[in-house]
């Protein structure tokens, strides 16, 4: 494919220590493509190293950080702009294989309803699994397939999944010019799971390509600031749940069990010591809450797919990582039984 129809953007936020890597790793592509960094107000010194060491980048600068979601999305325009056929999210903590690209623009060409590819994101020592696409639970938790577990050919086989990881995948242009590019609102945090979730409503397949590997350093932007991932979760999980999730059988499933981890997820935080980011998160989430209903309302009107298919989608289970919810309902399940 022509490398001016294959975008890869890469948002950044004080990644001098890690941008190289990863720029790197794309001049090595066996796929032809444009590489977009969007800095996000660096104050460190990674704009000029890219200026000096990637002149052949395209550099877009914002004076402050608009986060992953507003740093893709300018990044995305550009392409659009630029007459392209598809755009790569890439994390600058990331390091992509050879093949990464050519493997993603091969899954979207040779199936038309795929909307977005995925990859197989390990972590940075090659060892463990970070994703093999996201997952959406009847508890209205989503999370990262196989995170935690050791590198494998485990999910190998498996094709479509439900949502792709912001961090490593290739979204389909005309279908973001169907469904809006993500949401900033979100900033960080679940936009990726969000616009999967618009793309399946929309009729769109997210398809998870094996042979397309990024390395990730877990956490290495989100760990720099205290409170980052309390307060984005508390924010954002609730839009993804009141923008997405039809009325009908499953909503009624779902709301149940998200309400009951939505306040197990804000009484740990407070355990914790973070009053403050979950006080900050309820309160934001609440003030926008009238304009998710109203996106909502759009959203669900564009539903091209049944509701048997989202549930279909979904996993009806806990995520694994959920030990205390676990906990909780084994305890629920023991009481229902004495009490028959």
């Amino acid at each position: 494919m022509d490398a001016q129809k294959v975008y890869v953007v890469i948002p950044n936020w004080n990644g001098a220590d890690r941008i190289s890597a990863c720029l790197d790793s794309l001049q090595h592509q066996s796929a032809g493509h444009q590489v977009v960094v969007v800095d996000n107000g660096s104050v460190d010194d990674s704009v000029e190293i890219i200026e000096k060491n990637y002149p052949g980048v395209v550099l877009i600068r914002h004076p402050k950080n608009k986060g992953f979601s507003g740093g893709v999305n300018a990044g995305i325009r550009h392409a659009v702009g630029q007459r392209g056929q598809y755009v790569a999210l890439l994390n600058n903590d990331a390091v992509a294989d050879k093949d990464w690209l050519k493997n993603l623009v091969e899954l979207l060409n040779n199936n038309p309803k795929a909307g977005i590819a995925t990859s197989k994101i390990c972590d940075d020592k090659k060892t463990h699994l970070d994703s093999t696409g996201d997952l959406y639970t009847i508890w209205g938790l989503p999370y990262p397939r196989g995170r935690g577990e050791e590198f494998s050919d485990k999910y190998d086989n498996d094709t479509w999944v439900f949502g792709a990881s912001g961090g490593a995948s290739l979204y389909r242009v005309k279908m973001l010019e169907e469904i809006g590019l993500f949401d900033e609102d979100f900033f960080a945090y679940y936009e990726d799971v969000d616009i999967s979730f618009r793309a399946q409503l929309a009729g769109w397949k997210v398809g998870y390509a094996p042979e397309a590997i990024v390395y990730h350093e877990i956490g290495a932007t989100s760990s720099a600031i205290k409170g980052f991932t309390t307060y984005q979760t508390i924010k954002n999980l609730p839009w993804l749940f009141w923008k997405n999730v039809p009325f009908g059988r499953l909503f009624w499933k779902i709301l149940p069990r998200y309400l009951i981890a939505y306040n197990s997820i804000i009484l740990r935080a407070i355990m914790r010591g973070q009053l403050w980011p979950v006080i900050k998160g309820e309160t934001v989430s609440f003030i926008l809450l009238p304009k998710k209903l109203m996106e909502r309302y759009q959203i669900q009107q564009k539903r091209k797919i049944s509701v048997s298919y989202i549930d279909s989608m979904i996993m009806h289970d806990l995520p694994p990582n959920a030990a205390k919810l676990r906990h909780l309902r084994a305890v629920w399940w023991r009481l229902q039984r004495k009490r028959a």
